[in-house]
């Protein structure tokens, strides 16, 4: 207890306290404002330059000019872009960032990727151009030539089976659904609509529109008509039919047509009553 009381009481010991606390305070405001600013480069930065849509070899160029690194991230094909350009970066143009600072490059492949050609031939245009596009390639020009099956591909400029870069144009030639040929209208007047149909689309025809009209005394489904009339047709031509329907009773009676109804019952004479 005396050794204690001797201690707080002597000058020494709080001049060597107040000494080692000052040190303290010293190092902390070093810590702080000196050696951590120069390890981390506090307050300093360097703006990330744009160095997409430059070559490899330029950007590179440019990144240590700005005093930072870089690294390939990914390679990728962009048909955009040439080959071992820069496609995309991260951090991205105009950040700040800290010197020293590995910038990501994404860089397009030297090699486009390369896709087989599917056939196409025979398919409907719809479904040929779904399977071009899914399969990597693009739709060019269109021509048409004379066939009777409509919107059909009948040839396309680059072989099925064929290995080539993926973007590439492939032409189609199409059906523009008539034939390079004249056929002969059958006569389908007066015959059931199944058989006329028959007949049409085996002479080489296409049955068209059919438009419906009520007829007297001609069974249903008869055809009355039909156009454009032979005697020859290009093959692949739509035929137009008229065909017969039901007169309904009802709308003869709309139109003022006297409606014989047999079925009526006749009242009695009531002028004449037996007495």
């Amino acid at each position: 207890m005396d050794k204690l009381k001797a201690l707080l009481t002597n000058k020494t010991f709080y001049i060597s306290l107040g000494s080692l606390v000052t040190l303290g305070a010293i190092l902390v405001l070093l810590m702080d404002f000196v050696i951590m600013p120069n390890y981390t480069n506090y307050n300093e930065g360097v703006t990330v330059p744009d160095v997409t849509k430059l070559s490899l070899e330029e950007a590179e160029v440019l990144l240590i000019d700005y005093g930072l690194r870089y690294e390939i991230h990914d390679r990728r094909a962009h048909s955009a872009y040439p080959a071992n350009y820069i496609i995309d970066q991260s951090p991205s143009a105009k950040q700040l960032v800290k010197p020293n600072r590995k910038v990501y490059l994404t860089v397009n492949s030297e090699s486009t990727p390369q896709v087989v050609v599917p056939k196409v031939e025979n398919l409907s245009f719809r479904n040929a151009r779904l399977q071009l596009e899914n399969n990597g390639l693009t739709v060019g020009s269109i021509s048409y030539e004379s066939n009777r099956f409509r919107n059909t591909i009948l040839r396309q400029s680059i072989a099925p089976e064929d290995t080539v870069d993926r973007g590439t144009v492939v032409n189609l030639v199409v059906s523009d659904g008539l034939g390079a040929r004249m056929v002969q209208m059958p006569d389908v007047e007066g015959l059931r609509l199944s058989e006329a149909q028959q007949k049409i689309m085996a002479a080489g025809l296409r049955v068209g529109e059919l438009r419906f009209e009520p007829a007297r005394d001609v069974t249903p489904n008869t055809v009355l008509s039909y156009s454009p009339v032979g005697p020859e047709l290009q093959e692949g031509e739509s035929i137009e039919l008229v065909i017969a329907e039901r007169f309904d009773a009802r709308e003869e009676a709309e139109s003022g047509a006297v409606v014989d109804d047999s079925t009526a019952t006749t009242p009695p004479d009531t002028t004449q009553i037996d007495n």
